[in-house]
C-alpha cells in the first residue's frame, strides 16, 4: 500500500462459522448470527433485531461469501480488512479458518492485515451471565512469539498484505497486557527484517492512557496509534486534568465508569449517536495517532440489558462523522494516512458496514461519497 492517499481500513470479525469451542460454550452450531436473530427491543422505538441485507446470514466456510464481501468493500471505497486474529499461546487459535481460506483464494483481491485480539475470553463479555474464563490468553516468551511469527509469515509475504514502508501492518488490541513487550516488539521486528521486510508496522488499538506510549520512547518510536478506547464511555473533560477541578472531575468519572462496567450495570447505556460522536476520537494528540470511527453501535443482541446503545444512528449521521474525521486528518497530514472503521461485520454489536435489512447499501454508500471527495 503506497502513496499519500487516505486509506479506509475496517475491522473484520470471523465468527460466522461453527467451531467446537463455541458449540461447547453456547450450544451446537453457534455463530454470531445466533444472538443476532434472537434479539428483541428493550424500549419503545428500539430497533431490534438488526438483520443483514443482501449477504444474508452467511457462512464463512463458503468461499463465495468472502469474495462478495471483498468485492463490496472495494466497490464502496474500503481499502482493506483488518482480520481479528485469536492466538492464545501454546499454539491454540480460534476462528482462524476464514483468514486461511482467504489467503488461498486468489479471487479475493482486497488488501488485508491482522489485529491480534490478545484478550482472555470471559463469559460476561460474550453474552453469558457468568464471569467464568472461557479461554485464557497466555504469553510464552520468545519460543511462543517465534511460533506465532512463523504462523503469520505466509500472510505477511502475500502481496495483498498491507505494508507501510515495506513493514507489514500488525494491530495489537491490548498492548499493555504483553508482560515482556520489549522482547515481543524487538523479536518480531528482527524476524521480519531477516525475512526481507523493513520491520513490522505496529498499531496499538487500546491503551489505558495515551501517555503510556508517549512516555515509553522505545515503544513510541515504533508504533502507530489507533486509540479507540474513548468509545468506552469516555466523555470530553471540562477542566484541565491537573487543576483542582480537573482532579475532582476525574475522580467522579472513575466512580461513574465503575458503575458502567458490563458486569455491574443492570440497564442499557443509551446515547444519541450524533451527539456522542461529535467530539469522538477525531483530534490528534500526537504525530503517531490514527483516528477510529464507527457507523453504528447496539450490542443488545449480545449483552441484553447490560448493553451499550447509540440510538438514532443512520447513514446520514455516519457520513457526517466520517467526513469530520477525514477533514481532521487532512489538517494533520503528517500523521499516518489511515482511518480505522469499526467495524465491517460485528453484527451482534450492531456495529457494521455490510448491507442491512433497513438501510440496504446506504452505510457503504456513505463511505463512497466521502471517499469520492478525496479523488
Amino acid at each position: 500500500m503506497s502513496g499519500n492517499k487516505i486509506k479506509f481500513l475496517t475491522y473484520y470479525l470471523p465468527q460466522y462459522h461453527p467451531i467446537p469451542e463455541n458449540d461447547l460454550w453456547w450450544g451446537k452450531g453457534f455463530t454470531e448470527w445466533t444472538n443476532v436473530t434472537k434479539a428483541k427491543p428493550l424500549f419503545k422505538g428500539h430497533y431490534q433485531p438488526i438483520l443483514p441485507g443482501e449477504l444474508g446470514l452467511y457462512d464463512l466456510r463458503v468461499p463465495d461469501t468472502q469474495e462478495k464481501q471483498a468485492q463490496l468493500a472495494a466497490q464502496f471505497g474500503i481499502d482493506g480488512f483488518v482480520y481479528y486474529q485469536y492466538w492464545f499461546g501454546n499454539g491454540k487459535m480460534l476462528l482462524e479458518k476464514p483468514a486461511e481460506a482467504m489467503l488461498r483464494n486468489e479471487n479475493i483481491k482486497l488488501p488485508f492485515c491482522f489485529c491480534w485480539a490478545n484478550e482472555t475470553w470471559k463469559g460476561i463479555w460474550h453474552g453469558l451471565d457468568n464471569p467464568d474464563v472461557l479461554i485464557e490468553q497466555l504469553y510464552e516468551g520468545e519460543k511462543g512469539y517465534r511460533a506465532y511469527f512463523d504462523y503469520l509469515l505466509p500472510f505477511f509475504k502475500d502481496e495483498r498484505y498491507i505494508k507501510v514502508a515495506n513493514k507489514p501492518m500488525f494491530h495489537i488490541y491490548r498492548i499493555e497486557d504483553i508482560p515482556d513487550l520489549d522482547l515481543f516488539l524487538k523479536l518480531f521486528n528482527t524476524l521480519a527484517i531477516n525475512e526481507g521486510f523493513g520491520g513490522v508496522y505496529f498499531i496499538s488499538t487500546l491503551v489505558s492512557s495515551v501517555d503510556v506510549l508517549l512516555n515509553n520512547t522505545s515503544i513510541y518510536g515504533q508504533i502507530g496509534m489507533d486509540v479507540f478506547h474513548k468509545m468506552r464511555y469516555e466523555k470530553k473533560s471540562l477542566f484541565k486534568p491537573r487543576s483542582f477541578l480537573g482532579k475532582v472531575e476525574n475522580k467522579l468519572k472513575q466512580k461513574l465508569t465503575a458503575s458502567y462496567k458490563i458486569g455491574v450495570r443492570k440497564k442499557p447505556l443509551i446515547f444519541d449517536y450524533k451527539k456522542g460522536v461529535s467530539t469522538f476520537n477525531i483530534n490528534f494528540p500526537n504525530p503517531k495517532y490514527i483516528s477510529c470511527v464507527f457507523p453504528n453501535w447496539d450490542n443488545s443482541a449480545r449483552s441484553g440489558k447490560k448493553s451499550l446503545i447509540f440510538k438514532n444512528a443512520n447513514p446520514t449521521a455516519w457520513q457526517e462523522h466520517l467526513q469530520v474525521a477525514v477533514n481532521q486528518l487532512i489538517k494533520n497530514n503528517n500523521n499516518p494516512q489511515f482511518i480505522m472503521i469499526k467495524s465491517w461485520n460485528e453484527w451482534a454489536e450492531g456495529n457494521y458496514l455490510e448491507p442491512d435489512a433497513k438501510y440496504g447499501l446506504e452505510w457503504l454508500e456513505a463511505v463512497k461519497k466521502v471517499k469520492e471527495k478525496l479523488n
